[in-house]
């Protein structure tokens, strides 16, 4: 197996590098550069041009690539960002901390609502809790991410103000006390909740499927057969046969809750890796817009190899290649 898992993390190479050239490609081809939203009446066209020439736009776009990845692979250098006036390693290492807390919650309460919900609505099908499951996992499974985020930012946000609207911390709290993480925690909680609904859709599906299914195979018949009560049937039988479609895809929900809450972390205004990366685009701030997109890349690939990887430690029958 760990020679699949080192070929398979060689062959992430030259998949990085192809997406780089795209990534690349297409942030020059969008209008505008960095240094456009600069131009007022109170700043000379020649400073903003010298500072173009400086920066390195006006070279070829395979000149600047070519620089760019020279930087990366002989300093791990990607670059300043134009807009926050820093190193771009050290800007998103600062949002990833918060968007790796916002992912855990969401993956802690995405697992808290599913499990339970496909594993008793697969067991009673049929009954009207079932019937309540199949009606909650369609409406959380059409309701477009940004309608469901305004409408819980509306109720428990602006109504109920339960739940702060914007930011990541309370302004003034000092860092590394716990007043600290527990001001970081209450503005975790409503997004990771929204995100956490809007992802339980496939795994309390895949769950209740897996049940059903479980309950007419020729274990679970011997096992009832020989007097084992229902409850350890589901808990010590059913239940972890279960699990293997939901370790199927553990490695993607890791990684794709660190890529994918874009939506969330924009509208709840998190300042996290998501929302870095639509203010970048919004800012033509190519440095850390290429930047997030490679490491978006990286996390989708680990995910796949992740997932795999759990596959053959949950059932020791698949062996991958």
């Amino acid at each position: 197996m760990w020679k699949t898992v080192l070929r398979r993390s060689l062959l992430m190479i030259p998949q990085l590098f192809i997406l780089s050239i795209i990534v690349f490609a297409l942030g020059k081809m969008m209008p505008g550069d960095p240094f456009t939203g600069l131009i007022t009446p109170d700043i000379d066209p020649l400073r903003i041009a010298e500072l173009k020439e400086k920066a390195g736009l006006n070279d070829p776009i395979p000149v600047q690539y070519k620089n760019w990845m020279v930087r990366i692979l002989r300093d791990g250098d990607f670059g300043k960002s134009y807009t926050y006036k820093m190193q771009v390693s050290t800007l998103i290492g600062a949002r990833a901390v918060n968007t790796l807390w916002l992912s855990l919650l969401t993956l802690i309460l995405t697992y808290l609502i599913a499990i339970p919900l496909g594993i008793y609505a697969g067991r009673y099908q049929g009954s009207p809790f079932d019937k309540g499951v199949i009606i909650y996992n369609f409406i959380s499974f059409a309701i477009p991410t940004f309608v469901l985020s305004l409408i819980f930012l509306l109720i428990f946000g602006y109504k109920l103000a339960w739940f702060p609207t914007t930011g990541s911390v309370e302004i003034g709290v000092q860092k590394g006390t716990f007043a600290y993480v527990l001001s970081k925690l209450h503005y975790m909680i409503l997004p990771a909740i929204t995100a956490a609904v809007l992802r339980t859709a496939g795994t309390i599906q895949y769950l209740r499927n897996e049940v059903i299914d479980a309950k007419t195979q020729d274990y679970v018949k011997t096992a009832r057969s020989k007097g084992v009560p229902i409850d350890k049937v589901y808990t010590h039988h059913i239940f972890r046969n279960s699990l293997l479609p939901i370790a199927a895809f553990f490695g993607f929900t890791i990684t794709g809750l660190l890529s994918g809450s874009i939506f969330i972390e924009t509208i709840f205004s998190y300042s996290g890796m998501g929302e870095l990366f639509i203010s970048a685009i919004n800012s033509r701030d190519y440095a850390v817009m290429n930047a997030l997109v490679l490491l978006f890349g990286f996390l989708t690939l680990t995910g796949s190899l992740l997932s795999d990887i759990i596959m053959t430690a949950v059932d020791p029958r698949i062996r991958i290649e």
